[in-house]
């Protein structure tokens, strides 16, 4: 198994208090993926929200993306997602983007895509349209045009109900062989078998808890040994994320994470992600999660819902989901968690536990690119 790290441009509450907020939410985030790089994390996932108050500021993925193509060295960087819906980024410069971005990291970016997660968003580029159904129908007739794009000396064109395109040239190409391995952000059941019939990798945020890989390997594996690939290779990777505090010692872990306003930000999920199923009970916005003591953090550690404890107990858990099949495990680190406390995190996940499950020095997805 394989580890990553997600960021999204959290900002929470912190602007309400500072007036650099939105600021230093980004700069720290460059600073966690720096340090999972130094760390020995494989790979970093970058968002794409637009209009998402305190959720996710991170708009402008692609140049922020750019930014740590220069300054990191190993690390896989991916769009987590890029948007390819015609009325939000017109497919011909998402192919662009991910080309460059492709050469500025000399081969480590990972193109992830899909169709976004809630009307307030998505729905605010289409006006008129009111049915996120409507979104499936765009994203199912660009998908498999990237690979042409990028492959073919001339695009030979396409012609759509969504989008349209003249035979052209689309520069610059991939870097070196092939593409970037593709990746769709996937929720629903049906939404992973039908990324696996495609060859896509799934990113997999809408996992809670290790029991849910159940039903993720069995859509997915199954259906991805009959894949017929949109791209130039199947890329057989299901990526979970999960919440992860880890410190010297189990009692200062838990401390962090109830000081952490963890509460918080699965409260934004649902205020925006109105395709979600909202769970039983839960509060509907503005009224948000009650904040977490650090008796119900051990709960959450107890129902696999939270990776937190020393790096002993880090370890443990993340070897459950080793044992649940996850290709990758990446985590979700800026919710409210002070900074230095999130870089310990990297730094004791990358000393103590990456060395004692991922031993493979190559990027899974390299080998797929490879044809390895």
């Amino acid at each position: 198994m394989e580890f990553g790290v997600f960021v999204q441009g959290y900002v929470g509450k912190r602007a309400e208090t500072d007036p650099l907020a939105e600021h230093k939410a980004l700069m720290e985030e460059t600073e966690y993926v720096i340090q999972a790089d130094r760390s020995g994390f494989k790979y970093a996932w970058a968002s794409e929200h637009h209009f998402l108050d305190e959720y996710s500021h991170l708009s402008a993925n692609d140049v922020f993306l750019g930014y740590l193509a220069h300054a990191t060295e190993r690390i896989h960087l991916g769009s987590g997602i890029f948007n390819p819906l015609a009325p939000v980024n017109h497919p011909v410069k998402v192919a662009e983007k991910v080309a460059m971005l492709d050469h500025l990291s000399e081969g480590r970016f990972e193109f992830g895509s899909g169709r976004g997660a809630g009307s307030h968003e998505i729905l605010g580029f289409m006006p008129g349209v009111t049915d996120m159904n409507h979104t499936k129908e765009i994203w199912e007739e660009t998908i498999a045009e990237f690979p042409k794009m990028w492959l073919q000396d001339e695009y030979a064109g396409f012609q759509g109900k969504h989008w349209s395109l003249p035979p052209r040239k689309v520069l610059p190409k991939p870097y070196g062989a092939s593409h970037p391995a593709m990746w769709y952000a996937a929720g629903s059941p049906p939404s992973y078998a039908m990324a696996a019939k495609k060859g896509l990798g799934v990113l997999g945020f809408s996992v809670q808890k290790v029991s849910d890989m159940e039903w993720v390997l069995e859509q997915y594996k199954t259906a991805i040994v009959d894949a017929e690939p949109v791209g130039d290779f199947v890329n057989d990777n299901v990526m979970v994320t999960t919440t992860a505090i880890c410190a010297p010692t189990h009692a200062e872990a838990v401390r962090i994470a109830a000081n952490g306003q963890l509460h918080y930000l699965p409260s934004l999920v649902f205020r925006y992600h109105d395709t979600f199923p909202r769970p039983e009970g839960f509060p509907v916005w503005p009224q948000t999660l009650p904040e977490y003591t650090e008796e119900f953090v051990e709960v959450l550690i107890e129902e696999e819902l939270l990776i937190c404890g020393d790096p002993d107990e880090v370890l443990t858990q993340c070897q459950r989901w080793e044992r649940a099949g996850a290709d990758q495990l990446s985590f979700g680190l800026p919710v409210g968690v002070p900074k230095e406390e999130t870089l310990q995190t990297i730094r004791l996940v990358g000393e103590y536990v990456i060395p004692k499950i991922d031993t493979d020095p190559v990027h899974r997805t390299s080998r797929f690119r490879q044809g390895g």
